[in-house]
This record gives structure tokens, sequence and C-alpha cells, in this order.
């Protein structure tokens, strides 16, 4: 078919925005629909393409350790529209790549706008695709609405998978006591001093636990109560009720970092990351949560730093739909059942801004491709990208099948011979060589 016949992309978040700037790059002439401010969600508050709903972070930028890291590098050196947004409205977070939210959702949205090969409709889609778009991507993310939701699964025959995930409140900087609270990055990274640190001593954490434990919170729907939460995004009150030290060691853990007053390692800490560019809000780092709203601030008040805390956002929790992509998926992220959908972004079952971005770029150069008639070739499994499409569409288990971050454990290991300390650095400097003639080949089709 020829180029001047759109390739429709369904969702205007990071991976429909992602999937449709690869599309127009390369030729092909793209209609995004977003439904947003026709139909809102339960987690967006404006209408802005790219909203962040949840942190503001990236998470690690450190490719030479971190597997997110390298999805970084991948990203940017494809050309991501989000990573060089996110480059470009980055605010200082330590070794994370974090933004100022809307700055960097403007800045997608601008550059969308422009792009004369893109066309944006405000309309909700409430069934799948007609038959007369040849070539439709999916990336309606975990929010995809209930309509749409009910299409797939009538189209795919599988009852569908969803889980929570949560939002963490968000603190106004100058409602912060920074003569109790002070600002250091753990062990010193990135500018030494990215984040305000709460700290607590045994008997305010074990009182915070209690008033953790003891706080209202909000009740599930009927339909949402078999929904399991995401491990790596569970409510701080979840987490506490695991154990008493759980936060201890999780999101609350005191090392690399000493109290000034003190020359000493305080027994727990509450991080804060800087969430604008201004430096005016602050995001309270792991503390995700479906406390109601009153209980929040009287449990976050009794912190440390932020006993007159004042709250630009407090957190809340919603829930997440995503396919069973093993099942349902070919290689190229094509429905099996119907070649002529393709998926993209969290709704393939990835976790996160940049592994939802990284499956719309996969999407979008995929697709061009194959309307091109050049060969559909996936980036190596030896790659972050590679690895990440490799597990949510071949290499993980249909029957337990759960969201997933980038992370090594998704890589083969490297040649046998290789010491342990220096495996991550050999499947590092692979993924690189690997990832650059994956991409030269690329350019040369």
């Amino acid at each position: 078919m020829p180029d001047t016949f759109p390739i429709h992309v369904v969702g205007g978040g990071l991976a429909g925005c992602e999937a449709a700037w690869q599309l127009a790059r390369r030729g092909v002439p793209v209609v995004i629909h977003e439904m947003r401010p026709v139909r809102g969600t339960e987690a967006h508050v404006g209408e802005r393409l790219a909203e962040l709903v949840c942190s503001n972070s990236f998470r690690s930028d450190e490719a030479e350790t971190n597997a997110v890291g390298l999805l970084h590098e991948e990203l940017r050196r494809s050309g991501s529209l989000i990573l060089a947004a996110a480059d470009r409205h980055r605010v200082p977070a330590g070794s994370a790549l974090a933004v100022d939210r809307e700055g960097f959702a403007a800045a997608v949205e601008a550059a969308i706008l422009a792009e004369p090969r893109v066309t944006l409709c405000r309309e909700e889609i409430v069934g799948l695709p007609p038959e007369d778009w040849d070539h439709t991507i999916i990336a309606t993310g975990p929010l995809t609405s209930p309509a749409l939701g009910e299409a797939i699964r009538r189209a795919t025959g599988d009852d569908g998978l969803a889980f929570f995930d949560a939002i963490a409140p968000i603190v106004h900087r100058d409602s912060i006591d920074l003569g109790t609270a002070w600002f250091q990055s753990r062990y010193d990274k990135g500018d030494g001093a990215d984040y305000v640190n709460c700290p607590l001593d045994r008997d305010r954490y074990e009182g915070f636990i209690d008033a953790l434990l003891g706080g209202d919170k909000m009740p599930f729907h009927a339909w949402e109560a078999t929904t399991p939460y995401f491990e790596g995004c569970l409510p701080i009150e979840v987490m506490a009720e695991r154990g008493r030290e759980t936060l201890r060691y999780g999101p609350m853990k005191p090392v690399g970092l000493r109290d000034p007053r003190t020359g000493q390692r305080p027994w727990a800490v509450v991080q804060l990351r800087q969430d604008n560019a201004l430096g005016t809000l602050f995001n309270m780092v792991g503390f995700q949560t479906k406390l109601r709203h009153a209980d929040q601030v009287r449990v976050f008040r009794t912190i440390p730093g932020l006993e007159r805390a004042e709250f630009a956002r407090l957190g809340g929790v919603h829930r997440n739909t995503f396919i069973n992509s093993p099942k349902l998926l070919d290689p190229t992220l094509r429905l099996k059942a119907r070649p002529g959908l393709r998926f993209a972004g969290q709704i393939t079952g990835v976790e996160g801004y940049v592994e939802s971005a990284a499956m719309g770029l996969l999407a979008g150069m995929f697709a061009a491709a194959e309307r091109q008639g050049l060969p559909v070739v996936a980036p190596p499994g030896t790659t972050a990208m590679g690895a990440l499409l490799a597990h949510i569409t071949q290499g993980a288990d249909q029957a337990s099948f759960q969201p997933m971050n980038a992370n090594f454990g998704l890589f083969p290991p490297p040649a046998a011979g290789v010491f342990k300390s220096q495996r991550r650095a050999a499947m590092v400097a692979r993924a690189r060589a690997d990832f650059a003639t994956w991409l030269g080949d690329r350019a040369a089709a």
C-alpha cells in the first residue's frame, strides 16, 4: 500500500508518541487518536500528550551498570523523541534521569504537532480499528478505556490481565523543614545533593509504621478485589504489612547517607526528589499509597522535616491493564490473530516509562519497515531493547506473565570463562556492539 495511506496510532502517551515519531521520520504518514480530553482517565490531570502520571523519574541513567541506563543509551542512539525531550527537561536526581513533567510533556506535544506527517485526532476509539485501517498500533497504555479494553478481550479470546499501580505524593519545597532535612544523594552520586533527606531515629520510625498501618485506606471496587499489585511499585502500606523492617530495607533505607547534624547514619530516611525545573516541587520517593487523603496528610506529617508539609498532589492507586503478550503477540509486536494490529507500550506488559517508549519505538520502526516492503528485523536479544522485546513476546511464561522492567536478568549470559565480577561489563560491551550493528543495518536498508 502506498505511503499516502496513514498508519493509525491509538493512544498519545509515551509509546504512542514515540511510535508516531519513528513512522513520520521514515516518511510514513500517521494519525494519532488520543481520547483525552473527550474522555479522561483515573490518573491523568491534563490533556497534553505524553503526560507523566506517576513518578517524574526515568530511573537510572548509568549505562555501564544498569540495564535501564543502557536502554536510555539505545533510545538516544535510535533518535528517540521521548529521550530527547527528557534530556532537554532534566532536573537534578543524582544518577537518575528525572524530568520537569510539565516541560517534558509540552516538548513532546510540540514536536508531534510540528511534524507535518502526523495528524492528531482528539477522539475515543471504542472498538477495534475498522478493516480499512490497514495497519494500527494500539498504544493505549495501562489506562486503556473500558470499551476498547473489552474489544481487545473479545478479539483475543483472553480474559485479560490487570494489576494496580500507585502514585506518590508531591510536596511543596518551601514547606519542608530544611533545619531537620538536608540535601544529599546516596554515596554523593550525581551532584551529591540531589535529594532531600528526612531522618528518622528508631522511635520515630516505629511510630511512623504504627501510624501507617493504622491509616484508613481507600476501598477497592468489587471488580478490583482480586487484581494483583505490580511488585516493583507496591503501595507503602502494603510493604509495611509485610514486616516492620521492610521499609527500612526498601525505600527508607539509610545507606550512603549521613545526617550532618549528628555525623551518623539515621535509622531510616525518607527521600524526596525534585519534580519540576523550578525546584519548587519534590516527589516522595517510593511513597505510593492507597491511604485516604486525610490520613496521608496526618501520617506523612509525622516524618521529621515534613511536620508542616503542604502537598501539591496526594498519592493514589489506579488499575493498570495489560495483555498476555507471550501468548498473543509475535516477535514484532503484531497480534497473532490479526497481524494488522500491533501493540506497544505498557499494555504489552513492560513496566516503566523508558520500557514503554522503547516498545513504541520498535513498533514504529517495525510498522514503517513493513509498510515500505523492507525486512522487519528485531534487535538482538543481547541488547537492552531486544532482551525486553524477547521476554514479553517469547521468553516469559504465559501462565504467570507479569509486567517486567528492563534488567540484566533478561540478557543471555556472557561467554563462558568471563569472571563473575566482569559479567555485567561484558554484557554491556556486547550489547553496545550488537546494537550498533543492528542500527547500522537498519540505516543501510
